[in-house]
């Protein structure tokens, strides 16, 4: 029995190679089948994997608030000019979360600005200042390439000291080492560059119906809270195409730890009780980078399945062509079937030859499939400088689905050749 298996197999490939170029057209369909479902699937991971990183950089126990300018109605163009925006987070609001919510065990708090940073003839016309506190580089999980990063005695003094991020260093001082160097902001007040920040990329996060954007980390300058309030005030003044706005704003964001995960969704609920009590208008919101996480993890699994379904079609289509060829085959090889019929060939022996060369093809066109798979996000990644993430659970679901394919579909063709009756099958020419 195992002799006369090894010889159907030996048929069936024998067949096969008979028709080389045939047989490499037909396993085309499930080699780009394959490849697709992988390259896709790891184009799709690695997307998925730099979101949810980007929220876990967040913080899974913090909770922010940032201040939201509520609307301002039909206001004419002239009241603008004159007009300050008076909303937003206070210094207050901090204490009295601090002793309302029991579940907070550290709170940072940030002040924004849009100004222009300058050493000598080197500039950025725009970057984000943010007053903050020392604790920032812990719950924001940055790290310091170069020097320091702000400390309490800065803070405590209202020293004019900064932080740059990596990017803001290299435009202010190209030729030179930033720390120790003095910058000037909005041609007025001078700090002393005391660390450089490595960037991590941007953070964009976007609360549910929000419009919140996100802190870029590759255009920022960090000055003591107590520093900013002092040196650079609460009002800012922003110049725009037709006149300006003006804005009284104390805090811009407020960054709250919760002491434990499972208290996340409860404490957001009591936060927003206590801003309510405070603030007469809406004039806030808050942002759970928690919920954002689930979300984005149930998205990363619908654009799997998307994706997956997407590619699959191209496997079923591989499928299509093998078992077209297959029928052809049969057709082709009407003699031949009814000659080893007429041998003494069971039907068993006749529907497993034509399993056999089903399932070699799409076995052979599952590992080209697989080789160029894995190849192809590498490729992406070099060239389109998009993260991909080939995981082994999709190079083996595309192997074991292109396997099957050639099963399913060469069922019909080894059952027809099965059937053809010895004689008529010997008649045919």
């Amino acid at each position: 029995m195992g002799i006369s298996f090894i010889r159907i197999i030996q048929t069936g490939i024998k067949s096969l190679m008979l028709h080389r170029m045939r047989s490499a057209l037909t396993m085309l369909g499930i080699i780009f089948g394959v490849c697709s479902v992988i390259a896709m699937l790891a184009i799709g991971e690695g997307a998925s994997f730099e979101a949810q990183e980007v929220i876990r950089k967040l913080g899974s126990r913090n909770i922010i608030i940032r201040s939201v300018q509520p609307g301002q109605g039909q206001g004419s163009a002239e009241g603008r000019r004159t007009w300050t925006a008076n909303y937003g987070l206070k210094t207050n609001d901090v204490t009295h979360l601090v002793e309302t919510v029991p579940t907070i065990v550290a709170t940072l708090a940030k002040k924004r600005y849009r100004m222009k940073a300058r050493n000598g003839r080197a500039e950025v016309p725009v970057c984000t200042v943010w007053g903050t506190e020392p604790h920032h580089l812990k719950m924001s999980q940055a790290e310091m390439k170069q020097g320091r990063f702000l400390t309490v005695s800065d803070g405590k003094y209202s020293d004019n000291v900064c932080v740059l991020t990596d990017s803001v260093a290299r435009a202010l001082f190209p030729a030179e080492n930033p720390i120790g160097g003095t910058i000037e902001l909005n041609n007025r007040d001078v700090f002393e560059v005391v660390g450089v920040l490595q960037e991590t990329g941007t953070v964009s996060a976007r609360a549910p119906g929000g419009d919140v954007a996100g802190e870029a980390l590759d255009a920022n300058i960090y000055i003591p809270l107590q520093s900013a309030h002092s040196r650079l005030g609460i009002k800012f003044l922003e110049r725009s195409a037709g006149g300006y706005n003006r804005e009284r704003v104390e805090l811009h964001e407020l960054v709250v730890e919760i002491d434990d995960i499972e208290n996340v969704e409860i404490s957001k609920a009591s936060i927003a009780a206590a801003l309510q009590a405070s603030h007469k208008k809406k004039d806030y919101e808050i942002i759970v980078p928690l919920e954002l996480l689930r979300q984005a993890e149930q998205t990363k699994r619908i654009f799997n399945i998307v994706l997956g379904s997407i590619a699959g079609i191209s496997l079923i289509v591989g499928g299509i062509g093998i078992m077209n060829i297959m029928l052809a085959t049969v057709t082709e090889r009407t003699r031949e079937i009814g000659i080893r019929r007429a041998l003494g060939a069971r039907k068993q022996q006749i529907v497993i030859q034509f399993l056999i060369e089903t399932v070699v093809l799409s076995i052979g066109g599952g590992i080209v499939g697989v080789s160029l798979g894995v190849l192809l996000p590498f490729a992406v990644e070099h060239f389109a400088e998009m993260k991909t993430i080939v995981t082994f659970q999709s190079v083996l679901l595309a192997f074991l689905i292109s396997a099957l394919v050639g099963v399913v579909f060469g069922v019909y063709p080894a059952r027809r050749a099965a059937d053809l009756d010895p004689i008529e099958a010997l008649r045919h020419t």
